[in-house]
């Protein structure tokens, strides 16, 4: 108990915490401000505080899941706001990190973890991307944008976020009508329907998730374009043929660094010799790190959000060219609110499809990524890259100038 109320006495200064032991005891931590959330919250056992003190990432989470750290004012969301806005990246406090020996352990871990062959690749996306299509729609929008939105405003709903993120991708890839396009990781089809309906492109969409397969196939044939947009189950690596532009939406996460080279080898062989490239990914502001044991165990095994040093060092030497990189600082803490709510909102529907500790895990997860994006060391990367010097022109007015018309 003394240990925790250290810990959390060092971690909140803005903001109130009141936390209720075990025993009864209170105790409150920080002063109010405007800005910062005001929580309370109890242990129901005595292990609880020894456990988050020990390993705080993977502790609080599973404690919160199974019913031991309850949130009695306030909700996770506060609470993990609380926590991280007295710990902003900017600010390099880093007061919750697990200890040293936790982080070194972790380490090997993940390095193991992220080799993602093939055989491993198709488990871990199994593990997230096949639960109950119905957990989906529930929280995302109707096209099943399962990404970072693109806020022109930040007062926009997510369907418009949404458009305008296919439609800021679109810009750069600057297709022609009857080009051919590789999406890699194409989830539930969205993005390869819409570069064909807006662009004109004939699209290959690849995904290693069954359940994501069967939609976007079914989205195709509804729309009668299944001959010219086109899904299979396959792996990257797999792939034959050459695209005169290739897209990657929120995949990159789930390649492993081991395997940074071998995906933009293959990615440039696709390519024809004035083919451009899109890798829209979350990524880290840090340098090269390890991904949290809660977020491995629970949500994304084997996930990985890569340093732009490892996404650039890893295409060095490809004969590419790095033609354009943007960062989003905000926009998936945006994104990330609204699914929270919309879960919240659909907890009776969840908790009926799995159980109350699947929901409060779900919770857990969008509250601390939107967080990671509002205080934290985490934003969004969009690379361009191509074969040719001139695939692309030299300025980038072209890409506010299709964005536009694409919106329009």
């Amino acid at each position: 108990m003394a240990l925790i109320d250290l810990f959390l006495s060092r971690a909140v200064r803005k903001g109130r915490l009141s936390l209720t032991h075990h025993d009864g005891k209170v105790r409150e931590f920080g002063l109010p401000e405007p800005g910062y959330p005001d929580v309370a919250i109890r242990f129901t056992d005595r292990q609880v505080a020894g456990q988050i003190v020990r390993n705080p990432a993977l502790a609080a989470g599973e404690s919160f899941m199974d019913g031991r750290l309850v949130v009695e004012k306030g909700d996770v969301r506060d609470l993990v706001e609380l926590l991280t806005a007295n710990d902003k990246w900017e600010a390099g406090r880093a007061n919750l990190n697990p200890s040293r020996l936790v982080r070194a352990a972790g380490a090997i871990k993940h390095r193991i973890d992220r080799i993602n062959m093939e055989r491993r690749s198709k488990k871990n996306v199994a593990h997230h991307y096949d639960l109950s299509g119905t957990l989906y729609e529930l929280f995302l929008d109707t096209d099943k944008q399962y990404s970072c939105a693109y806020f022109t405003d930040p007062k926009n709903d997510l369907e418009r976020a949404q458009r305008d993120k296919k439609a800021h991708i679109a810009a750069k890839l600057a297709i022609e009508p009857g080009m051919k396009v590789l999406d890699i990781g194409c989830g539930w089809g969205g993005m390869a329907l819409y570069l064909h309906q807006k662009c004109g492109a004939e699209v290959l969409g690849v995904t290693l998730s069954e359940e994501q397969l069967k939609v976007a196939r079914a989205r195709a044939e509804a729309l009668g374009v299944s001959d010219k947009v086109k899904f299979e189950l396959i792996d990257y690596r797999r792939v034959e043929g050459q695209f005169d532009r290739i897209v990657s939406v929120g995949m990159f996460e789930h390649v492993g660094p081991p395997q940074y080279r071998t995906f933009f080898r293959k990615c440039r062989d696709l390519l024809t010799e004035d083919g451009v490239m899109l890798l829209h990914t979350i990524g880290r502001l840090n340098g090269p790190g390890v991904t949290d044991d809660w977020t491995t165990k629970y949500i994304f095994p084997g996930g990985y959000n890569p340093a732009l040093s490892e996404i650039v060092r890893a295409q060095e030497g490809l004969r590419m060219f790095l033609t354009d990189v943007e960062v989003l600082r905000c926009h998936y803490g945006w994104t990330l609110d609204i699914w929270y709510d919309r879960t919240v909102a659909a907890k009776d529907r969840i908790v009926e499809l799995y159980d109350e500790r699947f929901y409060r895990m779900w919770l857990f997860y969008l509250a601390g990524a939107g967080a990671a994006f509002r205080n934290g060391g985490l934003c969004n990367y969009q690379v361009q890259l191509t074969r040719g010097r001139l695939s692309v022109p030299v300025t980038r007015d072209y890409m506010f100038e299709g964005e536009r018309a694409l919106r329009d």
